[in-house]
């Protein structure tokens, strides 16, 4: 995977030689993003193969991504789109719109032709395809603009989510967009009913396209990353706990109590902030341990250049080898660590074959090989 257009979130830089080989990734290329990227796929195998809910220390651990790793994963898509573009917000520089409309076109449809598959997943392949498309005209927009605009949709989105319920008098039901519905039933998953409504998904989208403009490699911001990822995280939970201590549990019917959740995929402020800022933590601690990644995480950052091809893997393992079977939580974990372990090593033989994963060479433009 380079910057140019191989990968569903590139890293950066230069083209990077395979790690592993004795000779350690390119010093132009940013690998704590795959490995960031790395993390965020298997916390999300581990919330799709389940069972979640489960009470005690190990049904908490278990949970922990819930929430959490999907969002990890779009804000690292907006720094791949960020850095995919950079060359266009130079002088006279010129947007690759028929690379990301490609794309686009690829994750949508693809997207919905594996929801029909029966791996009870939430396939959110379909969102990036669209958050791709809308970002479009905000990637020569200045950086104020974007910031300000992932601000404003970071309370919009969730206040308009619970407005569109209340004022239609019909709870979303979270139903998935799916190759076989009407378009009028995809675009309304897609965008405000669905598990990822892109009401809601655009701000930590809006806020990795403005992550993808800073100065990624001072260790300085990389600092700033993992001191205020953490605040946040840690903060917006606690105020969300501290709120209900005093104004009571949201009630389960749609109203403006939910504000008060920070509640994984609870679509609310709270949440919001605190997966964002557990995202940012992430993406600053693998960058500021550069160096430690490129020399002992090699399978991390293998994983995270074939990011989609393994999130597609495993969407195929679980409808054909685990569904539709309940298993414990202890089957959960084994099955967690087994298929995270195959899908690793797999990836890293491949990166040491072809830097090039076998779904993310069909990203790039036809033509453009």
């Amino acid at each position: 995977m380079t910057d140019s257009a191989d990968s569903l979130a590139p890293a950066g830089g230069a083209p990077a030689a395979p790690p592993g080989r004795g000779t350690p990734p390119s010093r132009g290329r940013l690998t704590g993003l795959d490995a960031a990227r790395a993390v965020a796929i298997l916390g999300m195998i581990a919330v799709n193969v389940g069972p979640r809910g489960d009470p005690g220390l190990a049904g908490s651990l278990y949970d922990l991504p819930v929430g959490r790793a999907s969002i990890l994963f779009v804000v690292l898509a907006g720094v791949g789109m960020s850095l995919l573009t950079r060359s266009a917000r130079e002088p006279g520089g010129r947007l690759p719109w028929r690379t990301m409309l490609w794309r686009s076109a690829l994750l949508v449809v693809g997207g919905l032709a594996l929801q029909e598959l029966g791996h009870e997943v939430s396939v959110i392949l379909a969102v990036y395809g669209v958050l791709f498309l809308l970002a479009l005209p905000l990637l020569k927009a200045p950086t104020t603009l974007v910031a300000t605009l992932a601000g404003v949709m970071a309370v919009a989105g969730p206040v308009a989510w619970i407005g569109i319920q209340l004022a239609t008098g019909t709870p979303f039901q979270f139903a998935d967009p799916g190759l076989a519905d009407d378009p009028p039933h995809v675009l309304h998953r897609i965008f405000v009913s669905g598990p990822y409504p892109v009401l809601v998904w655009c701000a930590p989208f809006l806020l990795g396209l403005v992550l993808g403009r800073a100065p990624l490699r001072e260790r300085r911001l990389q600092r700033r990353l993992v001191l205020w990822g953490l605040v946040a995280t840690v903060g917006a939970y606690v105020l969300s706990q501290v709120v209900i201590l005093v104004a009571g549990q949201p009630g389960d019917a749609i109203g403006w109590d939910r504000l008060r959740s920070a509640v994984g995929h609870s679509q609310m402020p709270l949440w919001l902030v605190s997966s964002v800022g557990g995202a940012l933590a992430v993406i600053g601690g693998f960058l500021w341990a550069g160096r430690l990644v490129e020399r002992r995480l090699g399978m991390l950052v293998s994983a995270g250049r074939l990011s989609l091809t393994i999130y597609v893997a495993h969407l195929l393992i679980l409808a054909g080898l685990v569904r539709p079977e309940s298993h414990t939580l202890a089957g959960g974990y084994l099955i967690t660590v087994l298929l995270s372990a195959v899908l690793l090593v797999l990836a890293h033989l491949w990166v040491r074959w072809r830097p090039v994963g076998p779904l993310e060479q069909l990203l790039r433009l036809p033509g453009r090989r």
